[in-house]
């Protein structure tokens, strides 16, 4: 990543998928906790967004989710914009999107994750999707700051 905690600029983070439900919202709930492990609340600013949100957060992420501290159980998903991609830092996609680098331009990092969806998975499959997700949202801000 070219950005780095010299910039005055927030570095701004954007988890994505189709349907903002499972893993970007996994992804966002990681993300939030590292800002704030790591101290910075005022240096990273995180969106999270899909192609075609769903009505709610899958059961399955939800309880996976609590078992780790997090309660997405009011989270609502969302539609995230070009414009909002495109003032990105880094967006990292879940494997199943669309998004072409072209789209957003050259000057965001685009990563596509490549992982399983966890909608209608048991919840050991979820839980293993969870704990993949974790660790890419530590090693993604161990590129940026200093580990806590």
């Amino acid at each position: 990543m070219s950005t780095t905690t010299d910039s005055d600029d927030p570095i701004r983070i954007a988890f994505m998928c189709v349907q903002n439900a499972g893993r970007s919202q996994l992804s966002t709930a990681f993300a939030e906790r590292e800002r704030e492990r790591r101290g910075l609340e005022d240096r990273v600013e995180i969106l999270t967004g899909g192609t075609a949100p769903a009505e709610r957060v899958h059961e399955e992420v939800i309880e996976v989710t609590a078992e780790a501290g997090f309660d997405l159980s009011e989270r609502t998903p969302r539609k995230i914009t070009l414009e909002e991609l495109r003032s990105c830092d880094v967006v990292a996609t879940m494997g199943c999107s669309t998004l072409d680098v072209g789209d957003v331009g050259s000057d965001v990092d685009v990563r596509d994750w490549a992982l399983e969806d966890p909608d209608g998975r048991d919840l050991e499959a979820v839980r293993e999707i969870r704990d993949e997700i974790e660790e890419r949202v530590v090693a993604l801000f161990d590129e940026f700051s200093d580990a806590p």
